[in-house]
C-alpha cells in the first residue's frame, strides 16, 4: 500500500505541475524565447570562414590602440600600441560548398563582419604549426610557419545599420584580430564554392567559385585596452585564429556600396564609413596553433 500511495502522490504532483504551467500560459502568455545558447569554441571556430573584399580608400581619424594577445599560444608576446591606418578590406562570413555552420554557431557567424586597417608594429618571428579546423580541410597536412610583422588590425562592424540580436552583438563586438605576415607562403590549391551568410549581402553577391592560392597572413585574437570582455565571451573569442589565403574568382563580382559602423566599445565613437566593395581578394580559414585546439 505504501508503494501505491507513493506512486499516486508522484502522479498527482506531476499533474498539478502541468495544470499550473498551463494556467500560467493562459493568464500570462507564453514565456519569452530563451536567450541564444552560445556555441562552443570548437563549433564557432571550425565553421568561421570570411571572404575578404577590397574596399574603396578610407582613412579613419587618428586612433591609437593598445592591444594584447589573448590566445593561449601567444599570450607571452608583448603588449603593443598601434595606430589605425587606411582601411584595406572588409571580411564577411561565407559558407564553403554549401556547408552551413550548425546552430547556434550559424546565428553568431552570420554577423561577424570585420573591417581591416593597415597597421605597423614589431616583428615577432614566432614559429607555429597550423592545423585546419573546418571539416572540409581538416584532413590536410599541418603546416609550419613563421609569424612575422603585423600588417592589419581587423575590427568588428555592422553594415547598413543592420544590428544583430542583442545576444549575438554581445559576442561579435569583441572580436578583434591582429594580422601578421607569414612565411612560407604555402600554396593551398583548393577550389571552393562561396555563399554569403550575412543578411545584408545575401542576394547582392551571388554564390561563386574561388580558387584558394597562397597563404599570406595569420590573424590572431587580441584585446584592446578599454574593452572589458565578459568572461563567457572571452572564452569564445580567444580561440579565433584565421589564416588568410589569396583567392582567384573566375568572374567579376557585383560592386556593392555599404555604410559601416564600428561596434566595439573602444571604437564606437568613430564616424560611420562608406565602403565600396570592389572584388574578393582573400579567404580567411580557421586554424589551430601548435595543437592547441578550441575546446568543445
Amino acid at each position: 500500500m505504501t508503494g501505491i500511495r507513493g506512486r499516486r502522490g508522484t502522479t498527482l504532483r506531476r499533474l498539478v505541475a502541468v495544470v499550473v504551467a498551463a494556467l500560467a500560459v493562459a493568464f500570462l502568455g507564453a514565456p519569452p524565447a530563451g536567450a541564444l545558447a552560445p556555441p562552443t569554441p570548437k563549433d564557432l571556430t571550425a565553421f568561421l570562414d570570411l571572404e575578404c573584399f577590397r574596399t574603396s580608400p578610407y582613412q579613419p581619424p587618428a586612433t591609437a590602440l593598445t592591444v594584447r594577445h589573448i590566445n593561449p599560444a601567444l599570450v607571452n608576446l608583448p603588449i603593443e600600441t598601434v595606430t589605425l591606418g587606411p582601411r584595406e578590406q572588409l571580411c564577411v562570413p561565407v559558407a564553403k560548398n554549401n556547408q552551413l555552420p550548425p546552430s547556434p554557431a550559424l546565428d553568431v557567424i552570420r554577423y561577424i563582419d570585420l573591417a581591416c586597417y593597415r597597421i605597423s608594429g614589431t616583428t615577432v618571428n614566432t614559429g607555429l604549426v597550423l592545423s585546419h579546423l573546418n571539416p572540409l580541410f581538416q584532413n590536410l597536412p599541418r603546416t609550419q610557419i613563421s609569424m612575422n610583422t603585423p600588417q592589419q588590425l581587423c575590427v568588428p562592424v555592422i553594415k547598413n545599420n543592420v544590428v544583430p540580436p542583442a545576444e549575438v552583438l554581445s559576442i561579435v563586438r569583441h572580436i578583434d584580430l591582429k594580422c601578421y605576415a607569414i612565411t612560407p607562403n604555402a600554396l593551398l590549391n583548393q577550389q571552393v564554392g562561396l555563399r554569403q551568410l550575412n543578411p545584408v549581402l545575401v542576394g547582392k553577391i551571388p554564390t561563386h567559385s574561388a580558387q584558394v592560392r597562397q597563404a599570406r597572413q595569420l590573424c590572431v585574437p587580441v584585446q584592446k585596452a578599454g574593452d572589458a570582455i565578459p568572461p563567457e565571451v572571452f572564452a569564445l573569442v580567444r580561440w579565433i585564429d584565421l589564416e588568410k589565403f589569396d583567392i582567384v574568382t573566375p568572374t567579376a563580382l557585383p560592386t556593392v556600396t555599404l555604410t559601416l559602423r564600428h561596434i566595439n566599445p573602444v571604437l564606437a565613437g568613430l564616424p560611420a564609413e562608406q565602403a565600396v566593395l570592389s572584388g574578393a581578394s582573400q579567404l580567411a580559414l580557421p586554424v589551430a596553433k601548435n595543437g592547441n585546439f578550441p575546446p568543445g
